[in-house]
C-alpha cells in the first residue's frame, strides 16, 4: 500500500474514533459486494442497469454466485423482495398513504434482531407525521432506551436549540433514528441490524414525505445515501433524495465531544434554514 493510501485510510479511521466507532465490519470472502444500504439507495440509473441485467442468462460462474449470496441474506422486513428504490415510485402501491401508527403496529414488540435482547424501550421516532423537516440518528442512546423517545439526553438537548435555530420547534420536526432499540454499549449498529431495521425508517420516511431529510452523522448517512467518504468532506450538503432533498451533518454527540465544531453545526442549521425559507 503507497504513503497516500496509507494516510487517507489513517485519516478515515481517526474520524470513526472521535465517532466513538470502535467496531468496523469486513464483508467475507464470497458474500455479496452490494450491501442491502446500498442497493436501496443506489442512483436511479444504476437501480435500473441493476434490474435490466438481472433478466438477462446469467452466466454458470454468475448463478453460482448470486445463488451463495442469496443463501446469506437476511430476511427484509417490511421491503418488497427486490431492492427498494426510493427514486421512483413502487410497481404495486399501497391503495391508501400507509400511516405512521400502521408502521409502528406493523413493528410490534420487535425481536427481529439481537438488539431485542438487551433494550428497556423501542424507540420508534417522535414528531408531526406531516413534517417538512426530518432527523434521522443512528440508534438511542441510555436516556432515549430508558424513555423511550429519541433524542432526550444531552446530545437531544443540542438537536432541541438547533431546531430552535432554524425557527422550529422540536413538534413541528420528526425525530428518529437508524436502528430502534439501543446497540450495548452505544456501539455502531451492525450490518445484519441495519438491513433488519432500516427498512421500517424507509417506509416512516415514504409516510411523512418531508421537504427535506437531515442525516446525522456518518451511519445515518451511509444507511441512506450510501456515501462512505468521511464526514469533513460531505458534510454541509444537499443530495437529491426521490422528490426531497437530504442534507448531511455532524450528529450531536460528536459536537459535544468536540466543541470546536459546534461553529461549523450552526452553519450547516444556517443553510437548513434557507432551505426551508424557499418554497421552490
Amino acid at each position: 500500500m503507497d504513503q497516500r493510501l496509507r494516510e487517507e485510510l489513517a485519516a478515515w479511521l481517526e474520524f470513526y474514533r472521535e465517532l466513538g466507532i470502535d467496531n468496523l465490519y469486513r464483508r467475507q470472502p464470497g458474500s455479496s459486494p452490494l450491501s442491502f444500504q446500498a442497493r436501496i439507495v443506489a442512483p436511479k440509473d444504476s437501480l435500473t442497469a441493476s434490474f435490466q441485467n438481472e433478466k438477462r442468462s446469467p452466466t454458470p460462474q454468475r448463478a453460482a454466485s448470486e445463488d451463495a449470496a442469496r443463501s446469506t441474506q437476511l430476511p427484509r422486513v417490511g421491503v418488497p423482495a427486490r431492492p427498494l428504490n426510493l427514486f421512483e415510485a413502487p410497481e404495486s402501491p399501497r391503495p391508501e398513504r400507509q400511516t405512521l401508527d400502521e408502521i409502528r403496529e406493523d413493528l410490534g414488540d420487535c425481536h427481529r434482531c439481537r438488539l431485542a435482547q438487551g433494550r428497556r424501550s423501542i424507540v420508534f421516532g417522535e414528531g408531526n407525521p406531516r413534517a417538512e423537516l426530518i432527523f434521522v440518528g443512528e440508534g438511542p442512546g441510555a436516556d432515549e432506551d430508558e424513555q423511550g423517545r429519541p433524542f432526550v439526553g444531552r446530545a437531544g438537548k443540542l438537536l432541541n436549540r438547533l431546531i430552535q435555530f432554524v425557527g422550529m420547534k422540536r413538534q413541528d420536526v420528526y425525530i428518529c433514528n437508524v436502528v430502534k432499540c439501543r446497540p450495548p454499549g452505544n456501539r455502531t449498529p451492525a450490518p445484519d441490524e441495519v438491513a433488519t431495521c432500516s427498512p421500517f425508517l424507509i417506509r416512516q420516511i415514504q409516510a411523512i414525505q418531508p421537504r427535506l431529510l437531515c442525516c446525522l452523522g456518518a451511519p445515518a448517512t451511509k444507511t441512506l445515501l450510501g456515501i462512505k467518504e468521511g464526514m469533513t468532506r460531505i458534510r454541509g450538503r444537499f443530495y437529491e433524495f426521490g422528490r426531497a432533498k437530504a442534507f448531511v451533518t455532524f450528529h450531536p454527540a460528536y459536537i459535544l465531544r468536540n466543541p470546536r465544531e459546534e461553529k461549523v453545526l450552526r452553519e450547516d442549521f444556517e443553510r437548513i434554514r434557507d432551505f426551508l425559507k424557499s418554497r421552490a
